[in-house]
């Protein structure tokens, strides 16, 4: 039976974000999605500017860490 498990690519390597025990030499298959960005149904003009800048301002203080560690 199919299990989805998230991971990251880092250095070369899918590093599982959630703890999962397969035996040694297991074979399994990646399928890739990629991520899905959909914008929100706004139609003002006005709307979308205030909505674009409260996204960039929590964006710039909430920034994607550089130093990514696997455990």
């Amino acid at each position: 039976m199919p299990q989805a498990l998230k991971a990251i690519y880092h250095n070369g390597a899918f590093v599982l974000q959630t703890a999962f025990e397969l035996p040694e030499g297991t074979e399994v298959e990646l399928l890739i999605q990629p991520l899905q960005v959909i914008s929100p149904p706004i139609s003002s003009t006005e709307t979308k500017r205030e909505f674009l800048k409260s996204l960039v301002e929590r964006m710039q203080h909430n920034p994607i860490p550089l130093n990514i560690k696997s455990n």
